[in-house]
Order: C-alpha cells, then sequence, then structure tokens
C-alpha cells in the first residue's frame, strides 16, 4: 500500500494560533509531535516510509520536510507551486505514485490534522476498506456520529457490500434540524475524508467525472523530476475530491470508522479532546482561573486571568487574542477572512516564525527598520544569500557564529557584531555544539521576506 498525507490546509478556524504560514498540521495541540508528524507515524503501521508521499504547498515544504525528516530520513514530498484543493493534489500525487511504482498499487489519501489515538483499530478499518478498493471501489471512511453536528459533512449510505455499504449520496453541512433527522435515520455517516482506492481505478475516474484534472495531470511528468511545474498546475481547477469525483461516481463504497476520530477543526473540537479540571475547564500556559466553567484558555506568552467564565475560548498568542463562545467557535475563520481581506499580516504569520534551521521573531519595526531576534539551531545555517532593498546589522547575543560574508568567513563571539550592505552575498552559519541568537536589525525602504536572493541551500530552497 501506498500513503498520500494531503498537508495544505491553512487551518483557518485555529486562528489565532494557526496562520497561513504556519497552519495548524505543523502545530503540537495535543502532544509532543506536530499533528502532520503524528499522521505519518500512524501510516507506518501499515505503510512502509519509502511508500508515504506529503503534498503540501511549496510555502510550507520546507518546514514539512523538517518535521519529517525528524521521522524518515529522506521523505517523499511534492510542493504544490499554488493551492488548488483536494482534487488536484491527489490527481498529481497518484500519478506521481503510478510513475515510480504501478497502476495498480491500492492508496490511501488522508488530511494531516486528524486526531486518531487507537492505531489498531484505525489499521483494522484500513484492511476492510483495502479489500474493497481491490474489488474497484472508491472507499471512503466515515464516522458514526453520536450527536447532531453541524460542522461536518455527512454521507449517506445505502446496501451493505462485504464490510460496507455502498453510498447513495454526499450530503454538505446541514442545520440542525437535519443533523437530527440524519442522526435518527442512523444511516448518514461524518465524513472523514479519508479515501482507499486503486490508483488506476482513481485515474479512471478522474479520467470520466473531472476531464480537465486529468488532462492536465497528464501532462505532468515525474519520470525525471519531483517538481510540479507551475505552468501546468495554474490551471488545475480548484475543487474538492468530493465535488470532482466522489459525489458523481457510482462506485463509492464506505467503511465505518472503527476508531476514535477527531478532525481538531475548531476550538470547541480541541476543548472536546484536552484534560479537563474538575470544573470542565482545559487550560494550557500561564493562566490563573477563578471560578470558571466548561471553558478553554490558552496562553502562548502572556499571563491570562480567567475569572467566572463559562463556555469560554480564549486563545493568547504575542500579537492577537482570540475571545469567543464555544458554540461560535465554527465562527473563528470569518475573523481570519476579514483580516486576510485588509492585508493585515495577523492571518498570515506569527511573530515568532519557524524556519529549517530555527527561528526568529520580530520584536519592533517602523517606517525604514525592523528589528529581529534570529535563533540559529546547532549545525544548521541560513542560505547564502542577499537582499536588494535593505541592509542589516547583526549582533551576537549567545552561542558562536560563522559570517560569510562576500568570500570570507568572520567568527563572532557574544558582543561583536558585523554590517552587511545592500546586495552583499551573506550567510550566518552554525557549525558548532550549541545554538545561537542574534539581534538582527534592518534599514531600507522593503523589509520583506521575499526580498531574498538565494545563491546556495541546504534545504533545497534555491
Amino acid at each position: 500500500m501506498h500513503g498520500i498525507i494531503l498537508a495544505g490546509g491553512s487551518g483557518s478556524r485555529l486562528w489565532p494560533l494557526s496562520r497561513e504560514l504556519y497552519p495548524k498540521q505543523l502545530l503540537n495541540l495535543n502532544s509532543n509531535k506536530s499533528l502532520l508528524q503524528s499522521t505519518f507515524e500512524r501510516l507506518t503501521d501499515y505503510v512502509d516510509k519509502d511508500n508515504i508521499l506529503c503534498i503540501t504547498n511549496t510555502r510550507h515544504t520546507s518546514i514539512v520536510k523538517m518535521q519529517l525528516s525528524q521521522i524518515s530520513p529522506n521523505p517523499h514530498i511534492l510542493s504544490e507551486p499554488i493551492s488548488r484543493n483536494t482534487a488536484g493534489a491527489i490527481a498529481v500525487s497518484t500519478k506521481y505514485i503510478i510513475q515510480n511504482s504501478n497502476p495498480e498499487e491500492i492508496i490511501i489519501a488522508l488530511p494531516s490534522d486528524h486526531l486518531i489515538k487507537n492505531t489498531e483499530k484505525f489499521v483494522s478499518t484500513i484492511k476492510k476498506a483495502e479489500r474493497l478498493a481491490q474489488e474497484g471501489y472508491i472507499v471512503t471512511l466515515g464516522i458514526k456520529p453520536d450527536y447532531p453536528e453541524t460542522g461536518y459533512g455527512y454521507i449517506h449510505t445505502d446496501k451493505g457490500v462485504n464490510d460496507g455499504f455502498e453510498v447513495k449520496e454526499f450530503v454538505e453541512k446541514p442545520d440542525l434540524k437535519t443533523a437530527e433527522k440524519y442522526l435518527e435515520a442512523g444511516n448518514f455517516y461524518w465524513n472523514s475524508g479519508i479515501f482507499i482506492f486503486k490508483a488506476s481505478t482513481m485515474m479512471n475516474a478522474f479520467e470520466k467525472f473531472a476531464p480537465e484534472i486529468y488532462e492536465i495531470t497528464k501532462n505532468i511528468d515525474f519520470s525525471s523530476s519531483s517538481e510540479i511545474p507551475y505552468i501546468e498546475f495554474e490551471k488545475m481547477p480548484n475543487i474538492s475530491i468530493d465535488y470532482a469525483v466522489m459525489e458523481k461516481s457510482n462506485n463509492i463504497a464506505l467503511v465505518e470508522l472503527e476508531s476514535d476520530w477527531n478532525d481538531l477543526g475548531s476550538w470547541q473540537a480541541i476543548y472536546d479532546t484536552g484534560k479537563k479540571d474538575e470544573s470542565g475547564n482545559v487550560i494550557v500556559g500561564h493562566v490563573i482561573n477563578q471560578g470558571s466553567k466548561n471553558s478553554f484558555v490558552y496562553s502562548s506568552s502572556k499571563l491570562v486571568a480567567a475569572i467566572g467564565l463559562e463556555d469560554t475560548v480564549i486563545v493568547e498568542t504575542e500579537d492577537a487574542i482570540l475571545a469567543c463562545k464555544k458554540d461560535h467557535a465554527q465562527e473563528v475563520k470569518q475573523v481570519y477572512e476579514t483580516l486576510k481581506k485588509q492585508n493585515d499580516d495577523t492571518h498570515l504569520v506569527h511573530k515568532k516564525v519557524y524556519r529549517p534551521w530555527g527561528f526568529y521573531k520580530v520584536i519592533a519595526q517602523g517606517d525604514g527598520y525592523q528589528s529581529k531576534i534570529i535563533h540559529v539551531n546547532q549545525g544548521q545555517k541560513l542560505s547564502v544569500q542577499s537582499h536588494n532593498h535593505r541592509s542589516e546589522h547583526w549582533v551576537l547575543l549567545s552561542g558562536k557564529a560563522d559570517v560569510l560574508l562576500g568570500d570570507k568567513i568572520h567568527t563572532l563571539l557574544p558582543g561583536q557584531s558585523v554590517d552587511i550592505a545592500i546586495k552583499e552575498i551573506h550567510s550566518l552559519q552554525n557549525p558548532y555544539d550549541a545554538d545561537l541568537e542574534i539581534i538582527e536589525v534592518q534599514k531600507g525602504d522593503i523589509l520583506s521576506e521575499d526580498d531574498i536572493i538565494r545563491y546556495e541551500d541546504m534545504y533545497g530552497r534555491v
């Protein structure tokens, strides 16, 4: 079996912790591993590491590679040059597997942001689905609802087939009254977004029901490169696999997921899966609570004092605070979209931005200047680069640094500094056995991460 991990989402409903450039699948929400890492490890219970392919947006590729490299030395990653939803992602990933293996391989495609603890029952379900996939079905995993959820899509099942059911129809997220009817009917399941299929079956479905996606995918050649060409992928329709294939095909089967499952798609879901105190609160970080009940309070940096809250969500990050009633948690996405329309960077990045070599944190900015703390992990280094619009001044705070300026290496000790002129080729490197930190002061008319020209990079970003 082969696995496709879909890791291109934005996680907008978990703002302000999730941002466009650091979405929820990269976060450690309930363990010491990110949701992406947990998904990869769960797959290895029945898929060889070398048969797992992760597809993500090019903006997340370096972080995805860094996280997966901690589990597997050479993870297979496809980078989408532009976001085009799940249909395009599954199509090109399936094409990649066919070209590097064969058309009769069984594939499981699944999101990177699910929480599943009972992996033994999860594997048992996958084996049932695999048998149906061998018979020519495209199989989806359904979750038996135990309450009338309005935030999920539903799947209406028909007659039984082997260990599952034939699918009658896919239905949109319902209102409460409709969700209650689905629950009472007993043959409606929550849509998990997990699919198992034979590679050739899925490509035949694209050819029949989504010919535009099929033709674009056919023009992408992975025989000599794993790069997805922008000129082709830009034409890909922005459509989900449900709309493109699942709702149109007549060979869809559903197998009931036997394990626990949560898609962690909202703060309500994070609360539901969190460890609660005697008053039903989930408390994370530096929080003082007095008399609150059934609330979620999260602090990333500052002290949060919660007094007399009930059924409330409070999430504090360095640059934003979310406060809402738990039953309004799905509406956080609207705040995210508003920030995006206003070109407010609070939807895009944290003050603390993770990179493959470590992280940086913006500590001050104004007209024509910006200052950061840059933390470089031991054995790591920034790309060899230059900037067309800004100069930089570095002061080493801790550790030891090698600074490349032109063709010369300068070694800095704490308290020492260096100036980097506009267009000067440079790099910050840490070949030593301790982390380093510098203060970087940028000056210029344009202070943007886009103003980086890379010449060499150990993380493949050239």
